[in-house]
């Protein structure tokens, strides 16, 4: 086995990246997070480090997340997350510019796209493919992309809900919204604060997510003890909130995910639309972690739907498969 790494797959999220390489499987994972501070016009951190940051900056330091949507908000700080991911993974004294796959959402622009790919590119890559998002996550779960029968992805990731048909190896239809994780954790904020006159912060918000979070409402409901600021004397404060209360607080952002479930499938041709209705729909993505998410679909969709193995990990085992087979996955890639 060479001791160089040839061939890399990254999953380039908007909350968290993750670097596949061949015969070793993932060996990074680290949240889409860099802190600058602006005074020395220097980075101080990335990744977990940074992440460690945010909410607890003085003026000149900040913390960014140079991704939004799925796509680049910042190129030069995104360049720079690229080249120390790379320079992680990477042994000490390797020479060789490895060939890269990368994760895109679907709805990608063609600028975005050459954003996407430079910045790979300066960071130290030799050949850059850039795969959609859905696609990756569809190959990661084990579905047959490559086969004419239909199959149906549901990816909950950070900043993107992606939801696609796949046949032959491409998209016959899809849908890519901006409702997602990030902003199940904004409505989660929100509703302890208008609700229970508590502020927290986006943090919090996903460590109760993750916690108690269901996405529907239970029986015996789950508690858990958080802590804040009370809006009304300005003092730290810690409060129960329950799962069900959870539940209430995303479910507009989970209607949003059914609404593209279901144009998704009026754009679908009946031909592939009885495979769906046979196989289900497969549920990946750090969002397919949220409890009960299989269930709420299902009900709202009437086709069974089923969370994937190893959700949060399908889009980088997906990159995974494509670098190991470049010549199979030929027309996959964009």
């Amino acid at each position: 086995m060479s001791f160089f790494i040839t061939k890399i797959g990254i999953d380039l999220g908007t909350c968290n990246s993750r670097i596949f390489v061949p015969e070793k499987g993932v060996v990074l994972q680290e949240p889409s997070v860099i802190a600058v501070s602006e005074k020395e016009n220097k980075i101080l951190a990335v990744g977990n480090e940074a992440k460690e940051m945010i909410g607890k900056t003085p003026e000149d330091i900040n913390v960014y997340r140079p991704l939004k949507d799925g796509v680049i908000a910042d190129f030069r700080i995104t360049h720079a997350m690229f080249r120390y991911f790379l320079k992680k993974v990477l042994p000490r004294y390797q020479f060789l510019k490895p060939e890269v796959v990368v994760s895109v959402p679907a709805g990608i622009s063609s600028t975005e796209k050459r954003a996407v790919a430079e910045a790979a590119r300066l960071a130290g890559a030799k050949n850059v493919y850039l795969v959609k998002e859905p696609l990756l996550a569809a190959i990661g779960a084990g579905l047959p992309v490559q086969e004419c029968t239909g199959s149906m992805i549901v990816n909950i990731g950070g900043g993107t809900t992606e939801v696609a048909i796949i046949s032959l190896g491409g998209l016959v239809s899809f849908q890519s919204i901006k409702f997602a994780g990030d902003k199940m954790d904004l409505a989660i904020a929100s509703y302890i604060k208008k609700k229970k006159n508590l502020a927290i912060g986006q943090q919090t918000a996903e460590f109760i997510k993750k916690e108690i979070g269901t996405a529907i409402v239970e029986k015996s409901p789950k508690f858990i003890e958080i802590k804040g600021n009370d809006l009304a004397t300005g003092l730290p404060k810690a409060i129960k909130v329950s799962s069900n209360e959870i539940a209430e607080s995303i479910k507009d952002v989970l209607d949003e995910i059914v609404k593209a479930v279901k144009q998704v499938l009026r754009d679908t041709p009946p031909e592939l639309s009885a495979d769906i209705i046979d196989k289900g729909i497969i549920i990946s993505g750090g969002g397919a972690l949220l409890r009960n998410i299989d269930t709420y679909l299902t009900n709202e969709v009437h086709i069974p739907c089923f969370v994937a193995e190893d959700s949060f990990y399908c889009v980088v085992k997906g990159t995974g498969e494509i670098i190991k087979k470049l010549d199979e996955y030929k027309r996959s890639i964009s």
